[in-house]
């Protein structure tokens, strides 16, 4: 059985508080509102050390941290979120904040029929054209697209995409290996 995008990417304890708390959030339908906020706290404990730190550090205490967060977060994010940090903080599981936000958006993605797809092409493609290349891939598979686009000059022409776990290789270099291979196959021995 193949792995959902959320469980490549997060521990299975970051995947059960991040299921938990997506199921919490449906009941509340307040899914995609909580989606934002872990989005906003998965930035702010990224581009801050010294915040993650203060958050794995196990010489701060439960309740200095419970101080901390409540000063913090009280009343700027949501209630359940609110609760779902003081939660992870009583268990001593802060430091999967980052894994719980990812696992979270790739489950909530996976709800609303959404697929991160990233795009190599060999020149950045036009607003127009990178419309019709996530329309093409929406169509192929049946999910809304979401496409990240990255240029890379290697790849000579055509596109290679990547969907989850799985690599699409269109580009001309893969063909012309692959042409290659079926001549040298074919040649007499």
């Amino acid at each position: 059985m193949a792995k959902s995008t959320a469980q490549l990417h997060a521990s299975p304890a970051a995947l059960a508080y991040a299921q938990s708390l997506l199921e919490l959030a449906n009941e509340q339908k307040q899914a995609e509102a909580i989606g934002q906020e872990l989005a906003i706290l998965r930035q702010l404990v990224d581009e801050n050390p010294s915040f993650r730190e203060v958050l794995t550090n196990p010489s701060i205490s439960v309740a200095e941290r419970e101080q901390l967060l409540e000063r913090i977060f009280r009343g700027k994010v949501s209630p359940l979120l609110f609760n779902t940090l003081g939660v992870l903080n009583k268990k001593n599981r802060l430091g999967l904040v980052g894994q719980i936000a990812q696992g979270y958006a790739d489950l909530l993605d996976e709800q609303l029929g959404k697929v991160e797809v990233d795009l190599r092409v060999a020149q950045k493609l036009s607003p127009e054209q990178l419309e019709q290349a996530r329309q093409s891939i929406s169509h192929a598979l049946s999910r809304d697209a979401v496409v990240h686009q990255y240029v890379d000059e290697s790849v000579l022409g055509g596109v290679v995409m990547r969907v989850g776990d799985k690599l699409i290789d269109a580009s001309v270099r893969y063909q012309l290996q692959a042409m290659k291979e079926q001549m040298l196959a074919a040649a007499p021995k």
